[in-house]
């Protein structure tokens, strides 16, 4: 690894994107190895309160111990205190204004995995403290820079896009709720397509489906779709004034490559990909749609 290559710490180990980090952080066999940086510290947290994070913490601890030699710390600050950069990966959204707030006067870059947060008032408060403390922050899904999106966002020979759909698994948990937990991943992608300024959302909900409609400001339509059965890839459809672009997930560069690539960017100095105030609207949107859903598919403002 060359000399400048960035050390890198992660807090949470609760989630297999932290396997998915090291493997393509650590492996240069690995076809869609990233390189430039090294995980060498974690802290592994785990909330007893959520079942997929409490059976997983203790596996990718060892994993990452044992595997990667990741030197694990008593806690968030010490892991950015003693890095160049964080992956934030706790896969609880609800701790994670809590764990920035020891990471945030340190500085470092930071990129806190989604759920960036599963209320719009965490949300906020996050983006005030990197704000505080001018520390780097960027928050994405990795299904926003999958290289089918990506691809179809690049083409634009099919003239304005004027509205999307997109679709994906929706398994509901309690401690992230409704839409939080996976709705993220649809919402992240519709968001990459449409741009921010959602003016208002409305949810409908059924045993197999939840659908949640956005009208932007100027006119746009967006929706997400979640689907509770069998079927759990992930796609969708832009609308351009002569043509619609079908995105098929499972076609061009992985998402999580794509991801780590932009990350690394981001780590050695690049603007986020994703304005800070566009995330935090994201979150209002999913929370919306959750008002909405409760309240049997009432229009909700942002």
């Amino acid at each position: 690894m060359p000399a400048s290559a960035l050390n890198i710490g992660l807090v949470g180990l609760d989630t297999s994107h932290v396997e998915g980090f090291a493997s393509l952080l650590h492996d240069p066999k690995n076809p869609d190895h990233v390189a430039g940086g090294r995980i060498v510290a974690g802290f592994p947290g785990g909330s007893p309160d959520f079942p997929l994070s409490a059976s997983r913490v203790e596996g990718y601890t060892r994993k990452l111990r044992d595997e990667h030699q990741v030197r694990m710390l008593g806690s968030p600050r010490e892991v950015a205190e003693s890095v160049d950069a964080v992956l934030h990966t706790t896969v609880d959204g609800r701790l994670h204004l809590a764990q920035f707030a020891e990471i945030a006067p340190l500085r470092r870059p930071v990129f806190l995995d989604k759920p960036f947060a599963v209320t719009s008032a965490d949300a906020r408060a996050i983006a005030a403290l990197a704000r505080q403390h001018g520390t780097p922050l960027f928050s994405s899904s990795s299904l926003r820079f999958a290289g089918a999106l990506q691809a179809a966002l690049a083409d634009q020979a099919g003239g304005r896009i004027f509205g999307a759909d997109f679709h994906g698994p929706l398994n509901l948990q309690p401690t992230q709720p409704g839409f939080f937990w996976y709705g993220i991943h649809t919402a992240e992608m519709l968001f990459a397509t449409l741009g921010a300024g959602c003016a208002r959302v409305r949810a409908i909900s059924t045993a197999d489906h939840e659908v949640a409609v956005g009208t932007w400001h100027d006119g746009r339509i967006g929706v997400i779709r979640g689907n509770r059965v069998a079927n759990n890839s992930f796609g969708g459809v832009i609308h351009r004034e002569k043509a619609h672009q079908w995105v098929d997930v499972d076609r061009g560069r992985r998402p999580d490559a794509g991801l780590t690539v932009a990350i690394m960017e981001f780590f050695r100095g690049g603007p986020s990909p994703v304005p800070l105030d566009e995330t935090v609207e994201i979150i209002r949107f999913l929370e919306a749609a959750n008002e909405s859903r409760d309240r049997g598919g009432a229009d909700v403002a942002l």
